[in-house]
């Protein structure tokens, strides 16, 4: 084939390989199918990749018929070389065909099959999942989940779930079955103690659905309906480590998004959350990781329960002030409020101010004044110098000019 000089308009700008199934975008420009609704769809891109120009993903992409025939020929007279003929592409998935499908999943003998055959189809291409979620596929899995609950019935969960992380699940229709059923989040939270062959990645994805509900509870009742049970659990996930990193971070955002409440707070420091999270951090995970792990111990320090048990960690002190200036700015916006809650309520109760100095925290907000940082962090650091400046002033780490603190 290496011999053989291929029409470059048989080339997809993407791929640069052989078109299999042609389609033109609305700029005119023609790719394979696969390679644009890759584009549009996972690289979340808005633009023609050839000419820049906008390109909204619901703007449809018209098949090529003419030049997939001039392919297909130029690949059956070229055989010899090498060359196998393309086939014709498949006929995509149409909404009334999923809601055919949907249906089945009300007859018990048909519904392994048919979510097993949903998946297959979310999974093999992307363009069959806008069809999906126009039907409302999201919406008959998490019934589907919760009916699997309620019998005790493992089958099928899996590729369920496996679904709603091919398919995202459309905000308001997530509420609406949020309302109309009361134990979505009671059977995923089941999933989550499972035990099966893929129990990781079932877990992975069990989370990662929570946390799209958890994110859109900031905005409606579910986040004052979790039950102390929910947080054990997703506590008892993080420290028994069978869980992805993408499932640890969907966890965490579980956690930081509850943590808003104070209720909440209360029973994730009941759980033993702020042990868990400590522990994690003193992995020293990646970034990201690091930022969730010190934004929910910060809420969880605003309740004398999580301070407690952030202070009954012998560690806990010690790494906070360890990311600060080594991680990010988000990082370091985080662990300032830590330091500063524990001061502002327990520096009388524990030997804090001396664990402070021993472990490096007096001189981390020493170098902050010195960088370049937001003002509002220097403000919180000279708010915390300025509170304990008698206590620290003799020591070799508190080695900052007393103007800098009283500007």
């Amino acid at each position: 084939m290496d011999d053989i000089e291929v029409p470059h308009y048989f080339i997809c700008p993407i791929s640069l390989q052989i078109m299999k199934d042609p389609v033109t975008a609305i700029t005119g420009i023609t790719y394979d199918r696969e390679s644009i609704e890759h584009w549009l769809f996972t690289g979340k891109n808005t633009a023609c990749p050839v000419s820049k120009q906008p390109l909204p993903r619901d703007s449809g992409l018209t098949p090529n018929h003419t030049l997939r025939r001039l392919i297909q020929a130029w690949c059956t007279q070229n055989a010899s070389h090498g060359i196998d003929r393309i086939p014709t592409p498949k006929p995509p998935l149409d909404k009334f065909q999923v809601i055919k499908l949907i249906k089945h999943l009300s007859k018990p003998q048909l519904q392994l099959k048919t979510v097993r055959q949903l998946e297959l189809l979310a999974a093999g291409s992307e363009r069959n999942r806008n069809p999906m979620v126009e039907a409302g596929v999201p919406k008959a899995m998490l019934l589907f989940i919760a009916t699997c609950f309620k019998n005790h019935q493992i089958n099928g969960v899996e590729e369920a779930l496996s679904l709603l992380n091919f398919i995202p699940v459309p905000s308001a229709e997530l509420e609406q079955v949020l309302v109309e059923n009361d134990c979505i989040i009671d059977s995923l939270t089941w999933v989550l103690c499972c035990e099966m062959e893929n129990h990781v990645a079932m877990r992975s994805h069990a989370i990662i659905v929570l946390k799209t509900i958890i994110k859109l509870g900031s905005s409606s009742s579910i986040l004052e309906t979790l039950k102390p049970e929910f947080f054990k659990t997703i506590v008892g996930v993080l420290r028994s480590g069978n869980i992805t990193q993408e499932g640890i971070n969907a966890a965490l955002h579980v956690l930081l998004g509850a943590s808003a409440w104070g209720r909440n707070r209360i029973m994730m420091a009941e759980a033993g959350a702020t042990f868990e999270l400590i522990e994690l951090e003193l992995g020293l995970p990646e970034r990201r990781t690091t930022e969730l792990i010190l934004g929910i111990l910060f809420h969880l320090c605003c309740c004398a329960d999580g301070r407690a048990q952030f202070l009954s960690h012998s560690g806990s002190i010690a790494v906070v002030s360890k990311r600060i200036l080594t991680v990010s700015t988000t990082a370091d916006d985080r662990a300032v409020l830590i330091l500063s809650m524990i001061c502002k309520f327990s520096a009388g109760t524990y030997p804090v101010l001396q664990e402070m100095l021993t472990f490096g925290a007096v001189a981390k907000l020493c170098l902050l004044l010195q960088v370049d940082c937001a003002a509002y962090l220097k403000e919180k650091v000279r708010e915390i110098l300025r509170s304990h400046s008698k206590e620290w002033r003799g020591s070799p780490c508190f080695g900052v000019n007393p103007r800098e603190i009283y500007i």
